[in-house]
């Protein structure tokens, strides 16, 4: 259904293209004819406005891996840095939470571990919607943060640093095997609100993949069945991913023209402080309205880096997306 609904909505965009484009001709040829100026720039702002959306699917239209099309998990952690980086975790948590609500997305927050004074250390969403993963993908790395520290009485700058991970919800067309003798299963007492039965009962998950080292963790239900379900559906999940990235390191080394990220992992910077700018530093995309990237305006960010990822190639020019 859910294909034959994405199918639908490609053939429905194409046939309002087509008649679109044939009324914006229509008007300017009738302009002409008429001499009347005011309706062949109808005609024209028509297809300035067929021209936005054509690009608009067009980055779309990259959306074709295996598991694009799924929703998908990101987690946020805190990097060095304690109370700081752990605001800075926040402050990315509610940045995806308003980029996925802008499209419309359901959010479920899966789990969370506050910071010992304020912020997160970790936390881990589900975005469900059509796409969700292809376009949340490119937003796995390393965040940097620079301003004024409102933790620092002598109000000096300091720079954070905060991991976002992505990674596709599995569903039934995918395959993935675990031997659950591979994995250890810890159950304890979920933290923060959510009520007594949650806080006095071993409600909460943790799986733990030993040959892998990866660890996924489930608190948000009260039944801690529920969580066990929830935790392993995130660790197929993380397993599947793990093996989309090592086919992606092996394409990257055939790949001469992909570019070193920079400083380690790290893909985006955000400046507040002496400036106001956010880069990326994968495709050289500038934006000067920090405060709208960090209110989930992150398309242009996202379409940038989906574009490189098929053609290849570095920071070549920095383009302002003002």
């Amino acid at each position: 259904m859910r294909e034959r609904t994405d199918l639908e909505d490609r053939l429905g965009t194409l046939k309002k293209f087509e008649n679109d484009l044939d009324d914006a001709v229509t008007l300017i040829e009738l302009g002409e004819m008429e001499d009347d100026e005011s309706v062949q720039d109808e005609g024209v702002e028509q297809l300035k406005t067929l021209k936005k959306e054509a690009e608009r699917r067009q980055v779309e239209a990259l959306l074709s891996g295996e598991a694009d099309a799924n929703d998908t998990y990101i987690e946020v952690h805190s990097g060095a840095g304690g109370t700081e980086s752990c605001d800075w975790a926040r402050m990315l948590l509610r940045m995806y939470t308003r980029w996925a609500e802008r499209r419309k997305f359901k959010v479920e927050l899966i789990e969370e571990t506050s910071g010992d004074e304020a912020g997160i250390k970790s936390a881990t969403l589900l975005i469900k919607g059509h796409n969700a993963h292809g376009w949340a993908k490119t937003e796995s790395g390393v965040h940097r943060l620079v301003r004024i520290s409102p933790f620092d009485s002598n109000a000096r700058r300091h720079t954070s640093f905060a991991s976002a991970w992505v990674y596709p919800v599995v569903d039934d067309r995918i395959d993935i095997q675990i031997n659950e003798s591979d994995c250890r299963i810890d159950t304890y007492r979920a933290s923060g609100s959510g009520g007594q039965h949650i806080n006095k009962t071993d409600s909460a998950v943790r799986i733990t993949h030993i040959p892998s080292g990866i660890a996924v963790a489930c608190q948000m239900e009260r039944s801690q069945h529920k969580n066990r379900a929830t935790a392993w559906n995130m660790l197929r999940a993380r397993l599947y991913e793990q093996e989309l990235e090592r086919r992606q390191a092996e394409t990257d080394k055939l790949n001469a023209g992909k570019s070193d990220v920079g400083w380690g992992h790290q893909i985006r910077s955000y400046v507040l402080q002496p400036y106001q700018m956010v880069k990326d530093l994968r495709t050289g995309l500038v934006s000067g309205t920090p405060e709208d990237v960090l209110d989930g305006d992150l398309d242009a960010f996202m379409e940038a880096a989906l574009a490189q990822r098929v053609n290849g190639g570095g920071p070549d020019s920095v383009e302002d997306v003002d």
